[in-house]
């Protein structure tokens, strides 16, 4: 005995009528020049759209640092290149392709405006405050010989310190 019996199955839905219209080829251009753009868009869009995939798996936790960094410095060096490619008065901006096409990419364009990928740090002002502390360090190693401290200790020290702001 079937654990099935007496469950009746519905009936068999027919395929809906197709249209000949619908099933035309579209044409998305009519010459080479055409044919260029639309390729360059759509390089354009995919390596966009690889970029947000990126930013969400490295959120995620499915990509280490090393390979997002490297991945992301190689995706922006891309969207640069691709949208050089389309860049015109129609699309001023990478936003404005963006928009038009509406692909949710806002992780993707973070990266696009800081032009860096999310591991490396931005150092805004921070150079200026290490040239100053090794300036400030050499300063000190040149003070300390014009008063005629020759004590070896002193000086491996204060040359550390530089040594140690120039790697940070």
């Amino acid at each position: 005995m079937s654990m099935f019996t007496g469950v009746v199955s519905p009936p068999p839905v027919a395929a809906p009528r197709q249209r000949r219209e619908l099933m035309e080829e579209v044409k998305l251009y009519t010459n080479s020049r055409e044919r260029e753009q639309m390729d360059n868009m759509s390089e354009l869009y995919a390596v966009v759209n690889t970029l947000q995939c990126l930013e969400k798996a490295y959120f995620k936790d499915c990509a280490t640092a090393k390979e997002y960094t490297a991945a992301c410095w190689k995706l922006l060096a891309q969207v640069k290149a691709a949208f050089k490619q389309v860049q015109c008065a129609e699309y001023p901006s990478i936003e404005n392709f963006v928009q038009k096409y509406k692909l949710d990419c806002p992780l993707a364009l973070e990266r696009i405006k800081e032009d860096r990928p999310i591991t490396v740090k931005d150092d805004k002002g921070n150079t200026s405050k290490c040239i100053a502390d090794i300036v400030s360090g050499f300063i000190t190693i040149m003070d300390k010989l014009k008063l005629g401290m020759r004590a070896m200790d002193e000086f491996i020290r204060i040359y550390e310190i530089c040594t140690i702001i120039c790697v940070v």
